[in-house]
């Protein structure tokens, strides 16, 4: 690895990037989205850097400020609407789902969306949600799902008979079960198809390049991207994006559950108006979607 002139031997990155994923939150992230993540701090770094150049020791104070400082913004930008504790229990039951027969299969789902918060709460409003969406948007084809988590499982839910599925995400472990889900579905309908992979949604370039889709899903996503410095990271990516829809969605509760007083975001509503974009609202006890219309 090449920082601000110096060279950090391949085999002190991995040293460092395995360090980094000692933590159970952060095991299953991807390797190159670590090293990315690495890179840039250690480009702001630079005595830590030199110091790792010069003296590789992993009990020195600077070694161990990486790897503190690393997680810290991984899980910002990761780790924010996670149930760690669920993630055995739900590998368990991926397997236990690609098993079963039809008749136990939507049980099985449930007990999959409740080991993740988000999808634990939308699990009373799922069918009400993709009617009234598919209402505004006409039934889709195609659907991209940036930032996705376990969202995927809630495919039956859509009542969908034909359509094309990409999800993307930063967990291996995720990523596996939803393509192990998805081959099921292919198995049974052969007019579904869906693909999982790994995908920095900060990869404009790559995002762009992407097959063009009917809808993206972006749902709780833009703290991950904003981190709290404006919004100029959720607009890119929904211009770059391309989907003629976008749906963004919002917790309309505070981390502490409490009810927020103003749970519409005003600058999504000024920047569709800005870009011309049309938008309607759907909203429910927990959440509030904004489907967006580029």
């Amino acid at each position: 690895m090449l920082v601000n002139n110096k060279v950090l031997d391949e085999d002190k990155v991995m040293v460092i990037i395995r360090d980094i994923r000692r933590k159970k939150e952060l095991k299953e992230l991807n390797e190159e989205f670590i090293r990315e993540h690495l890179f840039k701090y250690l480009q702001q770094e630079t005595k830590i850097t030199n110091s790792l150049v010069k003296n590789f020791n992993q009990k020195s104070a600077y070694y161990k400020k990486v790897i503190k400082e690393v997680r810290a913004r991984l899980r910002r930008l990761y780790g924010l609407f996670r149930i760690e504790e669920d993630s055995d229990n739900r590998r368990e039951l991926v397997d236990e789902l690609v098993q079963s027969s039809k008749n136990k299969r939507k049980e099985i789902i449930e007990k999959i969306l409740k080991t993740h918060s988000s999808t634990k709460e939308r699990l009373k409003c799922y069918e009400k949600l993709y009617h009234k969406m598919f209402s505004l948007t006409g039934k889709p084809k195609s659907i991209i799902d940036l930032g996705c988590g376990i969202n995927p499982f809630s495919i039956s839910l859509m009542k969908l008979k034909k359509l094309k599925y990409y999800a993307y995400d930063l967990s291996i472990e995720e990523i596996e079960g939803l393509n192990r889900y998805f081959k099921l579905l292919h198995k049974e309908n052969k007019s579904f198809i869906g693909k999982a992979g790994i995908l920095d949604v900060m990869n404009w370039v790559k995002l762009s390049k992407h097959e063009v889709m009917d809808i993206c899903l972006l749902f709780k996503m833009t703290d991950v991207l904003d981190k709290g410095k404006g919004h100029k990271a959720t607009e890119t990516v929904m211009k770059k994006v391309p989907a003629r829809y976008v749906v963004v969605s919002f917790p309309t509760k505070t981390m502490s559950g409490k009810k927020m007083n103003f749970p519409r975001r005003k600058w999504i509503e000024l920047m569709c108006e800005r870009l011309r974009y049309k938008f309607k609202i759907i909203k429910f006890s927990n959440e509030i979607f904004y489907v967006v219309e580029k």
